[in-house]
């Protein structure tokens, strides 16, 4: 619910087409959901690190790294998450008005949360990709980077996706990933070549291409 009263968007002379010219690219979201420790950090890293080796401008929106500023005064209850995702889903967008490539790394785990993501990059015009994370259970539970499927089974964690409060799969995902499967760097070409199908970003050295002829 909208608190504020009496506000009015104020447009600027500068287009989002003037920055996708300059930027030589179009904005638009990665939305990266999966269970912890299915990879959606480790993919995001290397994904952000190999579009900049291509030219391409990219930041990447980690989970834990949201929670330490922007959102350090939400928990993990069901309305602290929808708020989470809420507050990305914006910071996100206009991101992608900007003409930057932004990719989350949530866990995101409610269909309904992430439709109000989509919903709001939808009416803005801005790009959004769901990428599922897709992981066994088993598998990212033996990961357990941070020791919490540990804490979670020993009941020292309530809440915890997986183990007692679900994880919603995406339906139709725009990309999917399998990371028992796929490298983070296999994973990260899959990505990129869906980027460059649509119209996202250049096919690569298509720029030196153009100067040489």
């Amino acid at each position: 619910m909208q608190k504020a009263t009496n506000i009015v968007w104020h447009e600027g002379e500068v287009t989002r087409e003037d920055r996708h010219k300059v930027l030589g690219q179009k904005g638009a979201t990665l939305w990266l959901t999966g269970l912890s420790g299915s990879g959606k950090s480790t993919v995001s890293v290397e994904l952000e690190k190999q579009l900049l080796m291509r030219g391409s401008l990219s930041y990447r929106l980690d989970g834990d790294n949201i929670r330490h500023g922007l959102n350090k005064n939400l928990g993990f209850s069901a309305e602290d998450r929808t708020e989470n995702i809420r507050r990305i889903g914006e910071v996100a967008k206009l991101m992608g008005d900007m003409g930057i490539i932004s990719m989350t790394a949530f866990i995101s785990p409610y269909i309904a949360d992430r439709k109000i993501a989509r919903d709001v990059h939808e009416a803005a015009k801005i790009p959004f990709i769901e990428v599922h994370i897709d992981c066994p259970l088993e598998v990212a539970e033996s990961r357990d980077p941070k020791g919490l499927y540990k804490k979670a089974r020993a009941g020292e964690i309530k809440n915890f996706t997986g183990i007692d409060d679900p994880y919603e799969a995406p339906v139709e995902p725009e990309v999917k990933i399998n990371t028992a499967e796929q490298s983070p760097e296999e994973a990260s070409k899959t990505i990129i070549a869906y980027l460059v199908k649509q119209g996202i970003i250049p096919e690569e050295n298509s720029g030196e291409e153009k100067k040489e002829e």
